[in-house]
């Protein structure tokens, strides 16, 4: 009788979704670029085009395989960058359109999109650099 080794019963390794964090944060990259390349300076949401949606869908669809790794912090950091780049983006149409009237609402417009699309830029890169050195976003 020939001899066959027992078949080993050892945990299954899940497997941390490190491509899509990287795809995530190559797609909000190019929807920053595009947001800016577009009009010269991001009127609307930076992530608020067709790659930013994508990268929002894309964290919400792998945040439950990352959870309990430390590419879960970096899902939940881009998902939140989206979500207060957009309410930041609405506060300044609402500054423009009800003090646009008497003028003084453009310049706090474009200096609320201006901080939010500074806001916006150091939330991507501190993350990719911390997500590069395979390090979970600090407090998140």
């Amino acid at each position: 009788m020939a001899d066959f080794p027992a078949p080993s019963s050892a945990p299954a390794v899940a497997s941390v979704p490190v491509t899509a964090g990287i795809v995530a944060y190559a797609l909000y990259g190019i929807a920053a670029i595009m947001a800016i390349v577009s009009s010269g300076f991001p009127l609307v949401a930076p992530l608020f085009g067709v790659m930013g949606i994508v990268g929002l869908i894309v964290c919400y669809v792998k945040r439950d395989d990352a959870a309990g790794t430390w590419v879960a912090s970096h899902f939940t950091w881009l998902i939140r960058t989206f979500w207060w780049s957009l309410v930041w983006a609405t506060l300044g149409w609402l500054v423009l359109l009800v003090l646009g009237i008497i003028l003084i609402g453009i310049p706090i417009a474009y200096a609320i999109w201006f901080v939010a699309g500074i806001w916006f830029l150091y939330r991507i890169v501190r993350g990719y650099l911390l997500f590069n050195d395979s390090r979970p976003i600090p407090g998140v």
